[in-house]
Parts: structure tokens; C-alpha cells; sequence
């Protein structure tokens, strides 16, 4: 195989690569509490917006009392791919102080017993938007649902 050739097909192979990480290669995660910006719209089912970030409208749907869905839609690209994270650390609070640093290493605080699912999107900067309920909250919950690894 020839030099140029290889070139070539490494670099669409590290293209493809890239496109695959996705929000692996976000440059910072937002956590949002989606329970205390939703607040007491829980109780009417239909679609409810949760948060407008920039360009980007974050929406739910509410069934029954339950998150069923989330929808992100930019203002000039239209839908925006949403992921879905689980995980047993609370990640987002109202007061924002969720992450606690004690002697240079970051402490997570924990909540005993209880799942999070987390709805997630890219945004304009690169960074991953997070949105997080208490599982009980969600409408079902584990499906598609990956496990939520933070940053280092």
C-alpha cells in the first residue's frame, strides 16, 4: 500500500473515531437539577420548557407525573442528539455545590440508595449540558441509559 493511501485511510479513520466519542470529548460538564427547574410543572402532562441555553431550547415531556422524554432544539440547527447517563452519585443540587475539593482530590457527594438518570447534549461550546432526575422521577428509567463516568 502506498504512503498517500495510508495517510488517507488514517485519517478517516481517526475521523470516524472522533465522531464516535462524541460527548467523550466534551470540554467540561454543566449539571443541571432537571427536578428543581421543572418544579411544579411535574404535575401537567405535556411538554414543558425546562431551560433555554443560548440557541438551545431544553424541553420535557411529562406523563403521569414522570419525565418521558427530553428534547434539545437549537434555534437555526434543529434537533440536537440527546444521551442518556445513570449513575448513584447526586450530581446536581439546588445550591450548586454538589462537588466538595478536600486535600486536592474531588469528593462526590453521595445520596444513599438512589439512582439518577441524567439527559445530556453537546452544546455550542463543546460543553456537555446534564440534566438530572431521581430515577423515580423518570418514566423509564433505564433504558438507554449508559453509566455516567465524570471527568478526573
Amino acid at each position: 500500500m502506498n504512503p498517500t493511501r495510508r495517510l488517507l485511510l488514517s485519517a478517516i479513520a481517526c475521523t470516524g473515531l472522533v465522531a464516535a466519542a462524541g460527548p467523550a470529548l466534551a470540554k467540561k460538564h454543566d449539571h443541571h437539577s432537571g427536578k428543581d427547574l421543572l418544579g411544579e410543572k411535574i404535575k401537567k402532562n405535556g411538554k414543558h420548557v425546562l431551560h433555554k441555553n443560548g440557541p438551545h431550547t431544553v424541553s420535557v415531556d411529562v406523563k403521569d407525573g414522570k419525565i418521558a422524554d427530553m428534547t434539545v432544539v437549537h434555534d437555526t440547527k434543529g434537533n440536537v442528539p440527546v444521551k442518556k447517563y445513570k449513575t448513584s452519585k447526586k450530581m446536581a443540587s439546588t445550591d450548586g455545590l454538589h462537588q466538595v475539593a478536600y486535600n486536592g482530590m474531588l469528593a462526590q457527594a453521595y445520596s444513599v440508595g438512589t439512582t439518577y438518570i441524567g439527559y445530556a447534549y453537546i452544546d455550542d461550546y463543546g460543553d456537555e449540558q446534564i440534566y438530572w432526575w431521581p430515577y423515580d422521577m423518570v418514566y423509564d428509567p433505564m433504558t438507554g441509559a449508559t453509566e455516567y463516568v465524570p471527568y478526573a
